[in-house]
């Protein structure tokens, strides 16, 4: 959308000089006439509907439609996919409608440009989140992913254009779109195999997520790049005299691993920069499969290979169809470097990936296994969605950002999981059926946890129950990685546990009122849960609460719509509605022998983390232990979510009060370091005892640099009590520091 913050500075750019050189390109790609007519077409329909229009950068519009054709192009994508680049921005920011294109060009260039679209204005978007328009958007373009793959391959195009001007919007806008990018739009380009866009995408998303990173990298490269350059230059001359002996028609390049590539390393695994053995790579393909296994062996003997560092992906390919063999040796300057050997038609594969189906001329419509196998994962996700069992932003981020791992069956069969994935992933990937009858894993012959994750190479053999009626346990929701684990797990519950699951929406959803000071009364309740359940496309009350039983609709999710469409229709803002929950709520809460007041339950079970031993004065939080009453701890707490709304379980946490009349003590922990010395701990005591305040435990430690540390547990009667004594104590001499 084009959307301006200022007035741009026009730029002056000869549109006619643009496209014709484009338009050159088109006929050395061997277009046809008639396709290079419609395409003539469409760059002349874009660029009268798109007018005096310019982008940020200043430049007309329609150099963006023309760059997104470009590098379409570079992919060898059909005619059909140049027109809708050239189009695909004119339905949604001109008066050129959708029925206007599809009389001008048809049904499949229809299908493209309305799934590269937005949507436009949503029902009840008065209170849709941003996370909320992006997931529709995302979904809507699955759809018609699902419908034709060239929909995501032109999103891609258009996207990264939109990065390599990313400079001319606002900072924050930068980092959203470079965030979206690296979370949506570069792993959905990993799995769809086009790696060009793939590494020019996260290369350009760190560079303005983390710009320090990314130019302290740049440096690193910069410095390598002289004796780097000449490093690959060499190797791969010693490379290629002995493998055109053994395959004459065999090509050698060679590269420095990306930006981004190495960010992960340093940044995302703790690596320096030194221990990165693949930021030299050299490339060799040859003419079959069996030369690449010769090569291999050659490779092998001329460089000391080191151990774990060899991947086979050709007998074992990735997802997204990607084969090769990857070795890391060590080269004769003792540089580690990787070598990738693949053949050919691997080679186009790796380099364009679905893309690949239109440059060789396979088409949409080509009968190919590879093909259709490698958007399984589209229909999968789409079958998630519409049985309301995930959310496809989730799901993108969970299963297709990470690396894979392979891991074997009992009888041999190899399974690929995303890096991290538990035993319980692995047996949903299996088959729906495993998981559902699991009891337990065996990894390499010994019995796992089911929290294990599994690692490369290693034989996973999952226990089954054939008893009727065992199921998951809704734990597992909380182990599981995946989003096909989970969205399976789901499901179970869905089918099998609905009575179950109603009762624990509704206890869910009163919690979640009752938390947001969401307070209705009897004759407004149906009407406000019926627009609920309309804007989630359900059929009735049951249902919603179904759903959000078995974990269909994630609850805290859906609050803060829920909250800004309450206060919108019915007139009650949140400082009103508090006062009236309150005052329901001060005739049923009591203080405890604890001094606690736990919102909206009496007569509760309380007691104090050990973890943080919270005293009068400290803020203060509740959780609902099962069996156990509730666990009150300190806000800031290490034990605490930031953010409990994103927690796993953000109903089981519960506002608590110290309440105005406290008469107990409490028990608190410090800690005293000091230079050890004779009668230090008397005088300690002797200013404990002046404050009155009991010492319940000691526990002191003297060390050979002659510091001593102490323990005290001491009974104070809340904060303000405990600081004076730290501040007492402080004083003393010797004293170097006191830490509650």
């Amino acid at each position: 959308m084009n959307e301006f913050d200022y007035e741009p500075k026009p730029v002056n750019v000869d549109v006619d000089v643009v496209y014709s050189n484009l338009r050159s390109k088109f006929k050395k790609n061997k277009y046809k006439k008639n396709e290079i007519a419609l395409i003539d077409k469409a760059f002349n329909i874009a660029r009268e509907f798109h007018g005096q229009q310019l982008r940020r950068s200043g430049e007309p519009y329609i150099i963006h439609p023309l760059a997104v054709a470009e590098i379409l192009l570079g992919l060898g994508m059909d005619y059909q996919s140049i027109v809708a680049a050239m189009l695909h921005d004119t339905v949604e920011d001109t008066p050129y409608t959708i029925e206007e294109l599809t009389d001008d060009f048809g049904e499949s260039v229809a299908v493209i440009v309305d799934g590269v679209t937005k949507l436009g204005q949503l029902q009840f978007s008065d209170y849709r989140t941003i996370e909320e328009q992006q997931a529709e958007n995302i979904r809507k373009m699955f759809m018609a992913m699902n419908k034709d793959i060239r929909v995501i391959i032109v999103k891609l195009a258009d996207r990264l254009h939109n990065m390599r001007t990313l400079e001319f919007v606002s900072p924050q806008k930068q980092r959203d779109k470079a965030l979206e990018t690296l979370e949506i739009y570069a792993p959905i380009a990993h799995r769809l195999g086009i790696r060009s866009i793939k590494d020019e995408l996260e290369d350009r998303s760190i560079r303005f997520l983390d710009p320090v990173a990314y130019a302290n990298i740049e440096e690193k490269l910069k410095d390598f790049s002289k004796t780097g350059n000449e490093f690959l230059q060499n190797t791969q001359k010693q490379i290629i005299d002995r493998v055109k002996k053994l395959c004459p028609s065999a090509t050698i390049s060679g590269r420095i691993k990306s930006v981004h590539g190495i960010y992960r390393k340093m940044y995302m695994q703790g690596k320096q920069f030194d221990e990165i053995y693949d930021i030299y790579a050299v490339r060799i393909i040859v003419d079959n499969l069996i030369d690449c296994y010769n090569c291999l062996g050659l490779i092998h003997d001329m460089y000391r290979p080191l151990p774990g560092r060899f991947k086979d992906y050709i007998s074992t390919p990735k997802p997204n169809g990607y084969q090769s063999l990857h070795t890391t040796v060590l080269g004769r300057d003792a540089i580690p470097f990787e070598v990738q050997i693949r053949s050919v038609d691997m080679h186009k594969t790796a380099e364009f990936g679905i893309a690949a189906h239109w440059k060789y001329k396979l088409g949409v419509n080509s009968n190919n296994a590879a093909f259709d196998s490698g958007l399984k994962w589209i229909r999968e996700m789409l079958e998630a969605q519409q049985q309301g069992e995930g959310e496809i932003v989730s799901s993108i981020k969970t299963d297709l950002i990470p690396e894979e791992v392979f891991v074997l069956t009992p009888k041999g069969d190899v399974i690929n999981v995303p890096q991290g994935s538990t035993v319980i992933d692995f047996a949903y990937a299996i088959h729906s059926a495993v998981g559902n009858k699991m009891t337990g894993a065996k990894v390499d012959g010994r019995i796992v946890a089911l929290d294990y994750q599994v690692k490369n190479g290693e034989i996973c053999e999952i226990l089954t129950s054939q008893q009727q009626g065992k199921g998951p346990s809704r734990d597992w929701l909380n182990i599981a990685k995946t989003s096909k684990a989970k969205n399976r797990i789901r499901s179970w519950f869905k089918n099998e546990r609905r009575e179950e699951n109603i009762e624990e929406g509704k206890n869910e959803v009163e919690r979640e009122f009752r938390r947001n000071y969401i307070h209705l009364s009897k004759e407004e309740y149906p009407e406000f849960i019926a627009a609920i359940i309309k804007r989630q496309h359900l059929e009735n009350e049951d249902d919603f609460y179904a759903a959000i039983g078995y974990g269909g609709l994630s609850l805290v999710k859906l609050m803060p719509s829920i909250k800004d469409y309450y206060h919108k229709n019915y007139g009650k803002s949140a400082v009103e509605n508090r006062d009236v929950i309150e005052v329901n709520r001060e005739k049923i809460r009591k203080k405890g022998s604890t001094g606690v007041i736990i919102d909206g339950m009496d007569n509760v079970l309380v007691k104090f983390s050990k973890c943080c031993n919270p005293l009068p004065g400290d803020d203060i939080i509740g959780f609902i232990t099962r069996g156990h009453g509730v666990s009150v701890h300190k806000r800031d707490c290490e034990n605490v979510p930031k953010d409990i709304s994103k927690c796993d379980d953000p109903g089981r946490w519960i506002e608590a009060h110290w309440d105005s009349d406290i008469g107990e003590t409490y028990k608190a922990t410090i800690t005293i370091t000091c230079l050890s010395r004779i009668g230090l701990f008397a005088e300690i005591s002797s200013q404990v005892s002046m404050m009155n305040v009991n010492i319940t435990q000691v526990n002191s430690r003297d060390y050979a640099d002659g510091r001593n540390i102490t323990e005290l547990e001491v009974q104070v009667t809340g904060l303000e009590h405990l600081k004076k004594l730290v501040d007492k104590i402080k004083h003393i001499k010797g004293v170097l520091n006191v830490e509650r």
